[in-house]
């Protein structure tokens, strides 16, 4: 038989007798256990684990997305993060979870549709087989929003290339049975983009007129409405600053350069403004110009006379290379056809002259 003491029970007990008196032992009271913390009530266990509203991909595959698994602790972050996880897979068009309080889990999925065909419309300027040609989506593959933007960007940068940068690419998507989509870029082209202004910062010895002069690239004016030169393109962006370098170099200007060159689209995203920082520089006249060749036949005294370089002239640029040219014509006709001629310049900034050593 088992008795239960309480506290008021067991402050007296007998230890023994002496002499037929009982002796009550010393009191001892045992300290309380510490008490259990309770167990977090957001804490909860997932019981069961399943997935609903698959089609085409297995449940085990949706799941494996995320890192719900049945027998885990969860709580509302790790539910949360399994959302996220699954708008990251970027495979479905909707998605939820079921069954939080009991951790019954169900995880409801909407797959993304079957594309059934790509169309294109609005496109005048640039055939539609063109455009196609930049598009990756196709019909029998997922849909996917990411793959939309990409193709989207594509598509606009395409335009860009042609000099349309008001061109706007509007994707939509016609639902259709059997959870398929076609998917449709509408396209606003625009006007193709103009030079509206090009400014040049920084010159003092020639004018922005002359300078311009020397661009294949024209401000848009009435007079050039039909005129192709008048259209933005980067690559000519890069060839006016060769020509700028080229006419400098002409006059004398050895150390010309284009320190910046920004094209700026206007706020209505028609036209351009081209803006060049450059340095001139200090002007060069040619200083001595001589010809070393090991060639035999060569008199180098001679030929550095007729180069029609004149010491004390205006440094050029193209009388270099006529004389580079001059210089291999000579050795190919003493029988010399693959002669290298490399100009040695001797820059003096203290005398401003440019020596050169062929």
């Amino acid at each position: 038989m088992m008795f239960e003491f309480g506290a008021s029970t067991m402050a007296l007990a007998l230890a023994g007798t002496l002499g037929g008196t009982a002796v009550a032992a010393p009191v001892q009271h045992a300290k309380p256990p510490a008490p259990t913390p309770p167990a977090d009530p957001a804490v909860r266990t997932i019981r069961t684990l399943r997935v609903e509203g698959a089609q085409r991909i297995e449940p085990e595959t949706v799941l494996s997305y995320t890192k719900l698994r049945a027998g885990i602790p969860y709580t509302a972050e790790t539910l949360d993060q399994a959302l996220k996880d699954l708008q990251a897979s970027d495979l479905f068009a909707d998605y939820s979870i079921a069954g939080v309080e009991d951790g019954n889990i169900v995880v409801r999925i909407r797959e993304n549709p079957i594309i059934n065909r790509i169309v294109v419309e609005g496109n005048k300027a640039l055939k539609s087989d063109k455009i196609t040609k930049e598009i990756r989506l196709a019909p029998r593959q997922i849909f996917t929003r990411s793959a939309v933007r990409q193709d989207v960007a594509r598509i606009v940068e395409l335009y860009r290339r042609q000099g349309r940068f008001a061109a706007m690419v509007d994707p939509k998507m016609v639902s259709l049975d059997q959870n398929r989509v076609d998917i449709v870029f509408e396209i606003s082209e625009g006007p193709k983009s103009k030079v509206r202004q090009i400014n040049i910062l920084g010159n003092s010895v020639f004018s922005d007129a002359q300078l311009r002069g020397q661009m294949a690239t024209k401000q848009a004016r009435l007079s050039r409405m039909l005129s192709s030169a008048t259209s933005y393109d980067q690559d000519r962006l890069s060839y006016d600053q060769q020509k700028l370098r080229q006419f400098y170099l002409t006059q004398g200007y050895a150390d010309f350069r284009v320190t910046s060159a920004v094209a700026e689209l206007t706020p209505d995203k028609r036209d351009f403004i081209i803006t060049y920082v450059v340095e001139e520089g200090k002007r060069y006249k040619f200083g001595d110009v001589t010809v070393d060749s090991d060639i035999r036949d060569f008199d180098n005294t001679k030929l550095a006379a007729s180069l029609g370089i004149t010491k004390g002239s205006w440094y050029n640029a193209k009388q270099v290379e006529t004389a580079v040219d001059s210089l291999s014509e000579a050795a190919g006709a003493f029988g010399y056809a693959f002669v290298d001629v490399s100009p040695d310049f001797q820059r003096d900034k203290d005398t401003l002259t440019m020596g050169i050593n062929f």
